[in-house]
C-alpha cells in the first residue's frame, strides 16, 4: 500500500508550556524575539525544554557512562514494523512477560498501559517495564521497547534497573507516547530523534502508519 493511502496515527503529545516533565526538570517555554504584534516583518522565536520532552527517544548515554549520545543511534531502529500491545496492570507495577498473550510480531514493540492519561498532568504511579520483559523481548528479536508513560522505570526508581538492562541488550527506546486511540495491532512506525550532538536523548514526532 502507497503511503499516501495509508492511516497517519500521530502518537505524539503536543509540546507547550502546560506539558508535564519529571519534577525538577526543565519544562518548555516558547520566547518571541521578533513578532508580527511588534511590527516586526517576521515571527522568530527561541525554546528551552528538556530534551526528555513529550514523545522522545532515549540513548544510552541518558543510563551509561559510556553509551552512546543520541545522533549516533542507528535510524533503523526508529523506523519500520512495529506492534502496539496494550496491558493492564495495578498503578506502579512493571509489566512482566506474562501480563500479555499475543505473539510478538514486530521488532518494535509499543505498551499501551493508560497509566499516564493526561500528558498535561503529572502522576507518580504510572506502569513500567521490567528485566524480565526487556529479557523476553531481546529473545524475541526486539530492537525497540516504547511507553505511553514518562520513563520505562517506575518514576521513584533511582536505579534504573529497567534502562540499564535495556543498555546491555543494545535496545532503543521510545518514551511519552500517545496511544489511546491506537488499536492493537501491526503498524509501521516512523519516530526519528533529531541530531543533538552529545545530547542523552530527543524529542521526536512519533507516528504509525496503518492500513
Amino acid at each position: 500500500m502507497n503511503l499516501d493511502q495509508r492511516k497517519i496515527y500521530d502518537i505524539t503529545p503536543t509540546v507547550s508550556t502546560e506539558l508535564a516533565v519529571f519534577p525538577g526538570d526543565t519544562r518548555y517555554e516558547n520566547s518571541f524575539l521578533m513578532s508580527f504584534d511588534q511590527g516586526h516583518h517576521l515571527s522568530l522565536s527561541a525554546m528551552k525544554s528538556t530534551v526528555h520532552i513529550g514523545a522522545h527517544a532515549d540513548a544510552p548515554s541518558h543510563y551509561h557512562a559510556q553509551g552512546d549520545s543520541i545522533e549516533k543511534r542507528d535510524l533503523s531502529l526508529y523506523l519500520g514494523k512495529a506492534q502496539v500491545i496494550t496491558v493492564s496492570r495495578q498503578a506502579r507495577q512493571r509489566i512482566r512477560p506474562g501480563d500479555f498473550t499475543v505473539k510478538i510480531q514486530a521488532p518494535r514493540v509499543l505498551f499501551k498501559t493508560g497509566s499516564f492519561p493526561n500528558p498535561h498532568h503529572w502522576n507518580d504511579d504510572f506502569m513500567a517495564l521490567s528485566i524480565e520483559l526487556i529479557q523476553f523481548l531481546t529473545a524475541a528479536g526486539v530492537q525497540l521497547v516504547g511507553i505511553d508513560t514518562p520513563s520505562v522505570d517506575l518514576a521513584d526508581d533511582k536505579i534504573l534497573e529497567v534502562h540499564h538492562e535495556i543498555h546491555r541488550s543494545n535496545l532503543a527506546i521510545l518514551e511519552g507516547l500517545v496511544l489511546e486511540s491506537v488499536a492493537d495491532g501491526l503498524y509501521d512506525l516512523v519516530a526519528l530523534p533529531l541530531k543533538l550532538k552529545g545530547a542523552e536523548a530527543s524529542p521526536v514526532r512519533a507516528v504509525l502508519l496503518g492500513g
